[in-house]
């Protein structure tokens, strides 16, 4: 088999993607995926293509390359939203990102006929549901995830919306992009191909900012303004689906609109809640012991069944039923309460505040110190990085809680990290 050849360009590729925070671990299922997505030689450029953003004159010299051909190699890739590209102040950068959210999912955005997206779907299916060490590999390691959910913002109450901070409302994210994309989503056009769908919408999932820039410009995302994209939102509200954003505060590059029985992250959820692999919302929802009626709509509406109904122990109504929360896995989207028709249903906040990293470089170093691949982004000898890059990763590093600075210095063992550490105040 090709992927056993030593130094072929997809094992070199596979080792590159193992370098990210968020791996892909080895597999024939991979190997096949990715012989679709890439040609042998374009996996192995793209094996020696820099972790952190590039530029075609830094790939020209990583890949020895001429810069007009390594230019154009380099668009082929962006244009079949391998890669992504950015172009910014006359200067267009390359990031290749990780294969979910990124590549993966990119393949399936739109309804193209150059690749065989029946068997992709096929095997994004094997490789994600059945085999199920990249899902777990992407969504449990480390406390710090990929993603995180969107409260409900129309259920919420006039004292919860004052709890509510910007970066926390997807209304905010789409109002604030720079760019805004739609694309098809992923995870219920992979389901198509399945004979699994469901009939939630399909064109319906939103990038931004350098991501939409990227997309729409090669078009697989549409091209969306303020009004539309709320409008999306609005739909995506009514059809009980959940909000699944980037984990950043800051530049909020997708909003996924997930149904429970199709997409990766709710699936992800449901099977391994107690985990924690998507990080919930500020909110849980509280029942009305009183109103409730037990008539089930929040159980089904619930995307990751942290709704049951339970007995309410009432002699005089043996067979009467309540709704129960189950808070260890409940993802606090409020979906619940919006299907509630007996106002038994309202959201409280959680007794501890969830945490949200700034930006990309912040959540992508904490997950790199939590995984032990911290000196993947620091080492890394295709990265070239200037003063200012490095010096990005040190302060997060150095504004760390204490516990996960000793983890970062060890994974690192650099003595200059140990010295920052003991003497910089962030």
């Amino acid at each position: 088999m090709s992927h056993n050849t030593l130094k072929s360009g997809y094992a070199e590729l596979v080792e590159r993607l193992n370098r990210f925070p968020q791996g892909a671990p080895p597999s024939e299922t991979l190997y096949q995926i990715l012989r679709i997505l890439f040609s042998e030689r374009e996996a192995g450029l793209v094996a020696l293509l820099p972790i952190k953003p590039f530029t075609a004159d830094q790939a020209s010299r990583i890949l020895k390359m001429d810069l007009v051909e390594t230019r154009k190699v380099l668009d082929d890739l962006a244009g079949r939203a391998i890669l992504v590209d950015v172009e910014q102040a006359g200067q267009t950068t390359y990031t290749l990102p990780p294969p979910m959210a990124g590549f993966f999912e990119f393949s399936m955005m739109r309804m193209r006929g150059d690749i065989d997206q029946k068997l992709l779907a096929e095997l994004f299916y094997q490789y994600l549901n059945v085999e199920e060490d990249f899902i777990r590999d992407l969504f449990v390691r480390g406390e710090t995830q990929l993603g995180r959910v969107f409260v409900h913002e129309p259920v919420l109450s006039t004292e919860n919306a004052l709890h509510v901070l910007d970066y926390e409302r997807a209304n905010e994210v789409i109002r604030t992009a720079t760019h805004r994309g739609v694309g098809v989503c992923y995870c219920r056009h992979k389901m198509m191909h399945l004979g699994r769908a469901c009939d939630a919408p399909l064109e319906i999932c939103m990038t931004f900012n350098g991501t939409a820039q990227s997309l729409t410009r090669h078009a697989y995302a549409r091209l969306v303004d303020v009004s539309e994209g709320l409008d999306l939102l609005q739909q995506a509200y009514e059809q009980n689906l959940v909000q699944f954003g980037e984990n950043v505060r800051e530049s909020v590059n997708f909003i996924c609109n997930c149904c429970g029985c199709c997409c990766e992250a709710m699936i992800a959820a449901r099977n391994f809640g107690l985990l924690n692999p998507v990080h919930t919302s500020n909110f849980l929802p509280v029942v009305a012991e009183a109103a409730c009626n037990g008539c089930g709509k929040c159980v089904t509406a619930c995307p990751v069944e942290a709704m049951t109904l339970v007995s309410t122990n009432d002699p005089r109504h043996p067979k009467m039923k309540k709704a129960k929360v189950d808070e260890d896995i409940c993802l606090g989207c409020g979906v619940c309460v919006r299907t509630c028709s007996h106002a038994g249903l309202s959201l409280r906040s959680r007794p501890e505040r969830v945490i949200t990293p700034l930006n990309s470089v912040h959540r992508t170093v904490m997950m790199a110190i939590e995984r032990g691949d911290l000196q993947n982004l620091i080492f890394d000898n295709r990265v070239l990085w200037n003063h200012r890059a490095l010096a990005a990763v040190l302060g997060v590093v150095l504004g760390l809680p204490p516990l996960k600075q000793v983890l970062a210095s060890r994974q690192v063992k650099s003595r200059y990290l140990e010295y920052l550490i003991a003497h910089v105040k962030v």
